[in-house]
């Protein structure tokens, strides 16, 4: 797509590709306008911020998907267990099967971290607390906070998950930790 006709959603995405594939410290400008066809000048004209608003700006971005696909479903559902489901197929779906990083786990593993520091907790918080809920509806504890270790042993599991399956080039082990969590959660309902 031409850059005259790249929205800034789509800049958007393809900034956070390079960040998946660079880091955000090791993403130079260069690599950002080669992915983007936005020149240095079209990048800040967008990006006033420079590169660290485009950081915000990509975790709302990713923040945004999560809440759409995955909190408000598991907050507002009727049936929890269909709502984790569902989870489990998006969370699937968005991270290509263990194929594609955690871009905000790999914010929250390095020093951008300080910098990133509210988006980060928020999406590992607003995930816990979402799931918590639903297991809590759906009878998989006596009180929320046994739902939300339950939870928090769900997120770690899938973050865990994309990380091995990462160091060990083997995307088999996500769907097997994905399958055993899933395995997991829905026994713990009532």
């Amino acid at each position: 797509m031409p850059a005259a006709l790249l929205s800034r959603e789509d800049a958007i995405t393809r900034i956070a590709e390079v960040f998946r594939e660079h880091g955000f410290a090791g993403s130079s400008l260069s690599a950002i306008t080669e992915a983007t066809g936005l020149g240095k000048g079209s990048l800040y004209n967008h990006f006033p911020g420079g590169k660290d608003q485009m950081g915000a700006e990509v975790l709302a971005h990713i923040d945004g998907w999560f809440e759409t696909q995955v909190y408000a479903p598991l907050r507002q559902s009727d049936d929890p267990r269909v709502a984790i489901t569902a989870m489990f197929d998006a969370v699937d779906a968005y991270f290509r099967s263990g194929r594609r990083i955690c871009l905000v786990g790999a914010f929250a593993l390095d020093a951008t971290r300080d910098r990133f520091a509210a988006a980060v907790q928020g999406y590992f918080t607003h995930w816990i607390d979402a799931l918590a809920l639903a297991l809590a509806a759906g009878g998989a504890a006596d009180a929320l906070a046994h739902a939300h270790v339950l939870a928090e042993s769900a997120v770690a599991g899938i973050q865990g998950a994309l990380t091995l399956s990462r160091a060990l080039n083997d995307p088999a082990v996500f769907m097997r930790q994905m399958q055993e969590m899933r395995a997991r959660l829905n026994a713990a309902l009532a």
